[in-house]
């Protein structure tokens, strides 16, 4: 029986123990947070940089489309007020810096294309791309990795070549083709849901309950095709993963202290698949809001993919500038939260 004064220092050193691996983990997230600042500077510089040097002057096209409205300025006027506004008129780097300045501050002005500031627009458009690709995504998980972790169990047996064939089939299949292929079965022979668009004809005249049944109806094609052709690599990953943790020697030693099969997988194997699958994980955040947008685009969803493509092949600068940067933001995050769950899920990576 411990004495009182045992049980005072046992519970010191729990809390010692305790604040020292919080201490541990605030340095961890810190220090990746400032590499990921590091990063997004120079990635930003490069996107400001290959703006500048594209071959086509979007600026001068556009001069010329606000000099032909009724009353406007001159099109020398509007192409020195375009090229003052984005840092044009001056070097590579005195232009990122003053674009910059004003970037940090969420000032990414007006969409020339859609005539309204950027902001404003991308917060218009971004939640179709959000419910999408989580609809997807969910689902993903939810199939992708019970499936890798039977085929892994039941190696070699039907199971397992039936998780593989659809794999390959997801892994191989372009998302434009599968597109086409789903669209022509299910809108063009069947009929049962629309080509394309997020609401129907009488959208209008229908209750909320109706309208949110109409917009689901629109999004099960593009859901379903983001699936598919998502799912492949998630799958073949758990169940690489699976097999190779199944294998190892501390499985085997569960299994003889007689542990049931069901504890021995989801418990101990199944805890030390998560860390390789986390990164799978973690690069999905930009997929979440950053749009699909050739499935977008296919099925004319009016997500951030869609808006982003119609943006850049009219030469939308601001609007591009800050989708790509707000690309490369969402990627970093994903690393970061990566590598914080690498650390919650495996306590060595902390004191690496």
């Amino acid at each position: 029986m411990l004495c009182p004064n045992q049980i005072y220092f046992k519970v010191i050193k729990g809390k010692a123990i305790n604040k020292g691996v919080t201490n541990i983990m605030k340095k961890f997230i810190l220090k990746r947070l400032l590499i990921s600042v590091v990063l997004l500077f120079f990635v930003s510089l490069i996107i400001y940089g290959i703006m500048r040097c594209m071959p086509t002057s979007y600026v001068e096209n556009q001069a010329m489309a606000l000099a032909t409205r009724p009353g406007s300025k001159s099109y020398q006027e509007w192409v020195e007020q375009l090229n003052a506004q984005y840092g044009l008129d001056t070097g590579v780097i005195q232009g990122y810096f003053s674009w910059a300045a004003r970037a940090i501050r969420l000032d990414f002005g007006d969409s020339w294309y859609w005539n309204q500031p950027v902001l404003q627009k991308f917060s218009s458009v971004i939640w179709y791309s959000f419910a999408l690709a989580l609809a997807s995504f969910i689902l993903e998980i939810a199939i992708a990795i019970p499936a890798g972790i039977s085929a892994a169990r039941k190696q070699y047996s039907m199971t397992d070549y039936t998780v593989t064939v659809v794999a390959l089939i997801g892994i191989s299949l372009p998302s434009f083709f599968f597109a086409t292929i789903l669209k022509y079965i299910f809108s063009v022979k069947l009929g049962w849901l629309d080509l394309y668009g997020i609401v129907g004809r009488n959208h209008q005249s229908l209750s909320d309950f109706g309208k949110f049944i109409d917009i689901a109806k629109h999004m099960i094609l593009p859901t379903l095709t983001l699936l598919v052709v998502s799912i492949g690599s998630l799958m073949r990953y758990t169940r690489t993963n699976m097999l190779e943790v199944l294998g190892a020697d501390y499985i085997r030693t569960a299994r003889a202290k007689g542990l049931s099969e069901k504890k021995v997988v989801n418990y101990h194997a199944f805890r030390n698949t998560l860390i390789p699958i986390v990164t799978l994980l973690g690069g999905s955040l930009p997929g979440l809001f950053g749009g699909a947008m050739i499935t977008e685009t296919l099925f004319q969803i009016p997500g951030i993919g869609y808006t982003s493509y119609q943006c850049i092949v009219q030469g939308d600068i601001p609007f591009v500038m800050f989708y790509m940067v707000f690309m490369a933001v969402l990627t970093l995050l994903g690393n970061l939260l990566a590598d914080i769950l690498y650390a919650v899920v495996d306590p060595r990576v902390r004191v690496n």
